[in-house]
């Protein structure tokens, strides 16, 4: 009986039976290729002449050629639209990651009146889609002079980002003990020091996964870029790829291309972000 009951506890619990694995992987498999076959199409695309881009004939690759990459930064504006890009999305990052960290910082740590109408404020923003927003931002930025400026854009983004990064913030700077604060006030810290060189420092992790968040919602945006420049080069990244749609020839080698060279920014901030991601997203999920 002794014998049974030791092979019993041995024996390995929940144990998959060989069908239910080949399913298991086969479906991760199938979902691996459904999400990476748009990607790969628009990269091969990238590669071939326009002809073969639009042509009715299905192939992976023909008659290769770097001649649209040649054409999209040599004979565009597309340089230009990639620095608007850049000076709103690294302007809308710092300002966003300094806004939502000291908000998310103060309605961890301290009561004040209005903090749970607050926190319900950045909740509610959430709700609205950007098409309902547009037009009273626009009005804003009209009555301001902003129009047709990156400033318009800058702001426009910083409303989207701060509310969701701020409560992000605030569940990570929760899982953070209050007994740090208390020691730092002990030593002769104030509320600001005691968060600049002590809470900070320990939330790098949720800062990269805010900074990677608001940078993308910069960089790749199209309605309100759409909506509040007006001068060709002034667009923005998201808005100058229009450029390649027209209604009539669409110039689809070329938006390939484009689309191609947009990545290369996002992806480099998410290779120096990724370690922080993963901790940065869970952390805050459990206080304590």
């Amino acid at each position: 009986m002794t014998a049974q009951v030791e092979t019993a506890k041995r024996r390995p619990r929940n144990r998959r039976s060989p069908l239910a694995s080949i399913a298991i992987h086969a479906t991760l498999i199938i979902a691996v290729l459904i999400a990476i076959f748009p990607i790969a199409w628009v990269v091969l695309s990238s590669l071939k002449p326009g002809v073969w881009v639009q042509s009715s004939e299905l192939s992976f690759i023909k008659e290769p050629t770097l001649d649209n990459y040649k054409y999209v930064l040599t004979e565009t504006l597309f340089p230009r639209w990639a620095l608007n890009s850049l000076i709103v999305a690294v302007a809308t990052t710092a300002i966003g990651v300094l806004m939502s960290a000291t908000t998310g910082y103060a309605l961890s740590r301290f009561n004040f009146p209005g903090r749970r109408q607050l926190l319900l404020v950045f909740l509610v923003t959430q709700m609205f889609p950007v098409s309902i927003l547009i037009v009273p931002i626009y009005v804003i930025m009209a009555n301001l002079g902003l129009i047709n400026t990156h400033g318009s854009l800058i702001i426009a983004y910083l409303t989207i980002a701060v509310p969701f990064c701020s409560w992000m913030l605030k569940g990570y700077f929760d899982s953070i003990s209050r007994e740090l604060d208390e020691a730092a006030q002990i030593d002769g810290c104030g509320p600001f020091a005691t968060f600049w060189r002590i809470i900070l420092p320990l939330a790098r992790p949720g800062i990269a996964v805010t900074a990677f968040f608001t940078f993308l919602t910069a960089w790749g945006e199209v309605a309100y870029a759409t909506a509040f420049i007006q001068e060709k080069s002034k667009f923005t990244l998201g808005y100058g790829l229009q450029q390649f749609v027209p209604a009539f020839n669409p110039q689809w080698e070329y938006l390939t291309a484009s689309a191609v060279l947009i990545t290369v920014p996002a992806g480099i901030v998410f290779f120096f972000a990724q370690r922080h991601l993963v901790s940065g997203l869970t952390a805050g999920a459990v206080k304590g």
